[in-house]
């Protein structure tokens, strides 16, 4: 099922997205769905990332300390 809603953006943003669809040769229903699903799937993310920075018994390595122990050298 799907539902239609009514979201108003600046003229700029709209032309910007109107080019991006024609290059795309999508519409801009098309592009402003996969946006709202990258958004949220990202911020699913950025929430996860929050939690486990907050837990204290959560190990964080560094970049380097990573490189290392999977053996990649930079």
């Amino acid at each position: 099922m799907t539902r239609a809603i009514t979201v108003r953006i600046p003229d700029e943003l709209d032309r910007a997205l109107e080019q991006h669809a024609k290059d795309l040769d999508r519409n801009k229903s098309y592009i402003i769905r996969k946006a709202a699903e990258l958004y949220l799937q990202e911020y699913a993310d950025y929430l996860i990332a929050l939690e486990r920075q907050r837990d204290k018994d959560d190990l964080i390595l560094s970049a380097d300390e990573m490189r290392k122990r999977l053996g990649i050298s930079h």
